[in-house]
């Protein structure tokens, strides 16, 4: 597939430092505003050795799932016995969250030595901050001797900075209207950018289900040469959704027919994971799991702020970073399938760039009350008008607006009593909620 080298879109925008201070100890300077491709990427790699060329890797992009899947692999890697890697974004209270070694975040003194081996480069090829952690996490993944690194796309796929290697196996979850002004206007534009991480000889794998997308997907992969493989929505069997686990059967060719239980929740979630199941069909037999490491690997996975419920004090509150209609869909979905302590109070922050008019009808139907809130950490130029979607809403209880995060949180919280939280509308929104309450994703 043709690669451009450049795009004048920033796509770094999309994906800022939010709160945590040791961001700035790791890369004191960055480029800001610069032109979209992969040749900063690879000629920073090329300076410091190519570290991606030293560990097997696994390559994940979609809409929505696609760090769940990520996290999934890795979990199964390392349950066979390989020396895994793990590189998602964003994070949610802390950079850390981002590169994990065996399930395992680097200490920041780790973190600080490597960093400090690329800057020179990092600075030198003027990369932007996504781009820097990019390189940052394969140097890390080298120095720690890592056998087999699963990646999540940050951003589309062809000029995603983690598109410069060449994995064992491709896949994407599906494809959603998300990020228009960078991807492009219509659904099967967002499909082409996000197959652009096909490679020739690469199995791509996907779950996604609409025909016209599968159809690109299917011509693509012909002209690239990448051997398509779809799992289909069917193939999960027997879906069991609570509040702590997903359990499912699923027929595979290796392993036969499997029950599965994976702590992720919900529906979205048994897709996601046959989707990672499909693809460790393709593993060379040397990394293919024996069906024990499978389940075992799936049942241990950690992936926070998904649609995740936690008790604190007597309340209960549930975390989900959607932030676009198709992962409010999910949530939603998720809602009225596992049972809740009532009142269910919505808090609720989204980006200014996203569709919060399709997104808050959904979200606000399943709720009792609400609260809409500005995302803390929010950038400047993405922040939301609270007040104008509140004045939106044409049908329901109109939700309250409190600006100030903190205030929301606590009158949330007020209202909520012995009943349910769900904290949502944006990585930030889950993020600074977890971190106020004394949550640590990475404990």
């Amino acid at each position: 597939m043709e690669r451009l080298e450049s795009d004048p879109r920033t796509p770094d925008r999309l994906d800022r430092p939010f709160e945590d201070p040791l961001l700035y100890e790791l890369f004191p300077a960055l480029a800001t505003n610069v032109e979209w491709g992969l040749q900063r990427t690879e000629r920073a790699l090329e300076l410091i050795g190519d570290p991606h060329r030293n560990f097997a890797s696994l390559h994940v992009g979609g809409t929505n799932g696609k760090g769940s899947v990520t996290a999934t692999l890795a979990s199964i890697t390392r349950a066979a016995g390989h020396r895994s890697g793990c590189y998602v974004s964003p994070h949610l209270v802390s950079f850390r969250e981002r590169i994990l070694v065996d399930g395992d975040a680097l200490t920041e003194d780790a973190l600080k030595e490597y960093a400090s081996e690329v800057r020179g480069a990092v600075t030198t090829c003027g990369l932007t901050f996504f781009e820097a952690a990019t390189v940052l996490a394969f140097h890390a993944f080298a120095r720690e001797s890592v056998d087999v690194a699963a990646l999540e796309v940050g951003l589309g796929g062809r000029l995603d900075a983690t598109n410069v290697v060449r994995p064992m196996v491709s896949a994407v979850t599906n494809v959603a209207m998300d990020h228009a002004d960078y991807l492009g206007d219509t659904l099967l534009d967002i499909a082409r950018e996000k197959a652009g991480i096909m490679k020739r000889g690469v199995p791509f794998v996907t779950s996604e289900s609409d025909p016209d997308v599968l159809a690109l997907f299917a011509g693509l992969s012909g002209q690239v040469g990448a051997p398509l493989w779809h799992v289909a929505t069917d193939r999960v069997q027997d879906l069991a959704i609570a509040a702590d686990q997903t359990s499912f059967r699923l027929q595979t060719r290796s392993w036969g027919e499997v029950d599965i239980v994976t702590p992720l929740i919900g529906a979205h979630q048994a897709t996601n994971t046959a989707l990672a199941v499909e693809v460790c069909e393709h593993l060379p037999a040397d990394l293919r799991p024996k069906t024990s490491a499978l389940l075992s690997g799936v049942a241990s996975v950690a992936h926070r702020g998904r649609d995740e419920v936690v008790t604190l004090g007597g309340r209960t509150w549930l975390f989900d970073v959607a932030h676009n209609p198709a992962g409010v869909s999910s949530l939603c979905d998720t809602l009225e399938r596992i049972e809740l302590p009532r009142p269910v109070i919505g808090l609720v922050g989204v980006l200014g760039d996203k569709d919060w008019a399709a997104m808050l009808p959904l979200l606000l139907s399943r709720c009792d009350d609400a609260i809409l809130t500005q995302p803390p950490s929010a950038p400047m130029d993405r922040r939301w008008d609270p007040s104008e979607a509140a004045r939106a809403v044409v049908s329901g209880r109109v939700p309250k607006v409190l600006e100030d995060f903190e205030a929301a949180l606590a009158e949330a919280a007020a209202l909520a009593g012995n009943g349910t939280v769900v904290v949502t509308g944006s990585v930030h929104t889950v993020g600074g909620a977890m971190a106020r309450l004394g949550i640590a994703p990475l404990a």
